[in-house]
This record gives C-alpha cells, sequence and structure tokens, in this order.
C-alpha cells in the first residue's frame, strides 16, 4: 500500500489556488500523485480530506462559487475512471442504418463470439447474418436463440432453418409480440437497438444499434434474456 504525502499534495493544491483554476499542467500533476496511490482507500479519502480543508482555510477571503467549482475538479480528477493494466478495452460503438453498419456490427460481433451467443430478435431475414450464426454454430459457440411466433412462418424467416441446423431455439407463442432486438457474446458484449435482422433493414430503414460492454447492462439484459429462455422452454 502506497503512503500518503499530504506536503506533496499541497504543493500542488496551493500552486492550483493561486487563480482557482486547475490547469492542464496542474491536473496531470494531480494525476500523477493520485495514480501512485493505485487502490488505497485511505489514502484517496485522506487526499480528499485535504482538498476540503485548504477551500475551508480559503473560504473567507475568496468567492464561494469559484473554490466549491475547484474543489469539484480536483475531486473529479481524484476518483476518475482508471484502466486496470491488461484490461480489455471498454466497447462502446453506434451504428446506424440505412447502410452497411449495423448488418457489419452484428456479423462481426457473432465472428468475435468464442464461447456463448444469445440472439433475442423479432425476426431474422438477413442471410448474410443467418451464414453468420450457422458458422458460429458450427465452431461450436454455444448459441440459442428466442425469437417471435407471428414470423417464423413470414416468407424469408429465417429461425426455422437455424433450428433445423441444430440450433436451440425458442419462441413466444403468446398473442403478443416477443419485440426484443439484442444480442448478448460471451456474456460480455451486448448489441441491442430498434435494427431488426432483415434486409429492409440494412437497406431501406432508418434504424440504430449499440454494442457496449457495460457489465450493468450486459447483467441486465442477460437476466432478461435467461428468464425469457426458461419461460418459452
Amino acid at each position: 500500500m502506497t503512503s500518503f504525502r499530504p506536503e506533496q499534495f499541497d504543493t500542488i493544491l496551493n500552486a492550483t489556488l493561486a487563480d482557482g483554476r486547475l490547469t492542464r499542467s496542474e491536473r496531470d500533476a494531480l494525476t500523477q500523485v493520485i495514480d501512485e496511490l493505485a487502490d488505497d482507500e485511505q489514502a484517496l479519502a485522506l487526499a480528499r480530506s485535504r482538498v476540503f480543508d485548504l477551500a475551508e482555510q480559503r473560504a473567507e477571503n475568496e468567492g464561494a462559487r469559484r473554490l466549491l467549482r475547484w474543489c469539484e475538479n480536483v475531486v473529479k480528477t481524484i476518483h476518475r475512471p482508471r484502466t486496470t493494466p491488461g484490461a480489455p478495452a471498454a466497447i462502446e460503438h453506434a451504428a446506424f442504418s440505412p447502410g452497411e453498419d449495423c448488418r457489419r456490427a452484428i456479423i462481426d460481433r457473432i465472428g468475435a463470439a468464442r464461447g456463448s451467443i444469445d440472439v433475442c430478435v423479432f425476426t431474422i431475414t438477413d442471410d448474410r447474418i443467418t451464414a453468420a450464426l450457422e458458422a458460429a454454430h458450427r465452431r461450436r459457440v454455444a448459441l440459442r436463440i428466442v425469437s417471435d411466433n407471428d414470423k417464423v412462418t413470414d416468407l424469408g424467416s429465417d429461425i426455422e432453418r437455424l433450428a433445423d441446423a441444430g440450433v436451440p431455439t425458442r419462441v413466444d407463442r403468446t398473442p403478443y409480440h416477443m419485440h426484443h432486438k439484442f444480442a448478448l457474446f460471451d456474456r460480455e458484449v451486448l448489441l441491442t437497438g430498434s435494427y431488426n435482422w432483415t434486409v429492409s433493414a440494412a437497406r431501406d430503414n432508418e434504424e440504430n444499434l449499440v454494442v457496449t460492454s457495460s457489465s450493468g447492462l450486459v447483467r441486465a439484459f442477460q437476466e432478461q434474456f435467461d428468464e425469457l429462455w426458461s419461460k418459452l422452454g
């Protein structure tokens, strides 16, 4: 655990207080000190406390609004998100149609999956996406599909084709629609949006997709998929 050196920290803070601003060079110097504390929560708490102690000492002679703004900027620097060395980069991507962006995002994620793919979509009629799913199934990726029963028998639907290829498939058989459009890859990446997995969505429609590795969103959608899979079994 790295020890906190308040004198070094105070030197940087007092320099920033000279004009009540946190300049880029001051932020860089502050960041270097904070990074040395790593995950030492006690040291970070002491650092945060020093910020407010110094602000309180100046409060009688400085504008309160400027001091509060200074405190906010310094504390944000102390608690900024950190990347763990060696950790995979976060995935955050948006795609839009008409055009190839959405279809390419889907096919790319299918191709990158190594362990599992859970697909929960209203319909699939795009043969290029279906071919990518079949290829994933052949390389023994654990693939599951949830879809809507009213669309299974539509002209061009690929749901029965995938089921015939041995892909585990379940459909909603209520009077209502299973209208979700999302997929999960290796339980680590979520793809969701308005985009239907159809040729017309790529060719004609104004649609969107978001691809994210946000753990909270992935977990919420995975729970929803697992619940639907169990309910429709």
